[in-house]
């Protein structure tokens, strides 16, 4: 038995030194003092020996033990400040080679045509508001002369959460929301998300975004509505386009009127952009409606004023010749690159 342990120590300590992972390190280990292992093995067979030779041999065991353990501890540290030296190597950083620039992300289109906007609008004076998307149907139909009972509603798919709170149809219950906490003058913008309930296709989503504007102040009239659009579509189009305004009808606006503005494509003279027409639709407009005015607590005998409301969807695909809608929410890094 003495001789088996001799022979496990040298043969442990010959294949150890010779180990060239920890994998077979580890195996090793396992070989030798596992529980089924060579050591174990010849420790199982010490109840055979006589009471004097007991000792003497568990001794030498132990020894064996201690020593094949410290084999491998030393081994397996060699073997780790090896792997890292290679490591260090291989992932040495040429400190010399030129960075890499990080990717640097763009305005969504959107954004970069809402801020012309808002530019174009602080330029005549307005300021830029925002308000809550969760409204009230008070504020969203009632005060802009819209009772229950007017068919106007009928014409608006509504996303109701409660009978009185809803999600806002258009951004025109901020203009009410201004018109009772500031009296006249009143010159402000006010863009934001709106909700209907429409089917997805390339023209149609139930999430969209409007650019309303409200002007109220003594003597205001649709001449001075006619020219502060007039001068929006040249600041935004150029100063060649031209603008026309069609009779229209909108509860909260009287005279109300809807405004096309000359193809940027063809110049007017008709092409596939505008149907041959030689003008599109852009938006809807009107002088406020006195009962509005009543409403908010604004006299109309003494004040009056214009609303007008454009989709900034529409306005960002013509600029950008974008035919389909859903192309601006899909967050498709490859389309949204372009711009």
């Amino acid at each position: 038995m003495r001789e088996a342990l001799e022979q496990i120590r040298q043969s442990a300590d010959t294949l150890i030194a010779a180990a060239a992972s920890r994998a077979e390190v580890e195996e090793l280990r396992v070989r030798f003092l596992g529980k089924k292992g060579e050591l174990t093995a010849i420790l199982k067979q010490m109840g055979k020996l006589s009471a004097e030779e007991r000792p003497v041999i568990g001794a030498l065991a132990n020894e064996v033990r201690e020593a094949i353990t410290e084999d491998i501890a030393a081994r397996t540290k060699a073997l780790e400040a090896q792997e890292l030296e290679m490591r260090l190597a291989l992932e040495t950083v040429d400190v010399t080679l030129p960075g890499r620039r990080p990717a640097q992300g763009k305005r969504h289109p959107f954004e970069q045509v809402l801020g012309e906007l808002k530019e174009i609008f602080l330029g005549m004076g307005f300021d830029v508001v925002s308000g809550p998307e969760v409204e009230l149907d008070h504020y969203n139909f009632e005060m802009l002369n819209m009772p229950k009972s007017h068919p106007a509603r009928d014409t608006q798919d509504t996303f109701y959460i409660t009978e009185n709170v809803l999600l806002r149809t258009q951004t025109s219950p901020m203009q009410i929301r201004v018109m009772e906490k500031q009296k006249p003058p009143i010159r402000i913008i006010c863009p934001g998300r709106v909700y209907r309930s429409d089917a997805v296709d390339a023209t149609h989503s139930p999430i969209f975004h409007q650019i309303e504007g409200l002007v109220v102040d003594k003597g205001i009239t649709f001449s001075d509505l006619k020219g502060t659009l007039e001068m929006f579509i040249k600041k935004l189009y150029g100063e060649g386009t031209r603008v026309r305004f069609r009779p229209h009808h909108f509860p909260y606006t009287e005279p109300s009127a809807e405004m096309d503005m000359s193809c940027f494509k063809c110049g007017g003279k008709g092409c596939s952009m505008c149907k041959g027409e030689g003008w599109i639709e852009i938006l809807g407009c009107g002088m406020v409606h006195p009962k509005v005015l009543e409403n908010c607590g604004i006299d109309p005998e003494v004040y009056s004023g214009f609303a007008f409301g454009v989709g900034l969807e529409r306005i960002v695909m013509m600029r950008y010749g974008i035919d389909d809608m859903r192309l601006l929410y899909e967050n498709d890094l490859r389309f949204l690159k372009q711009f």
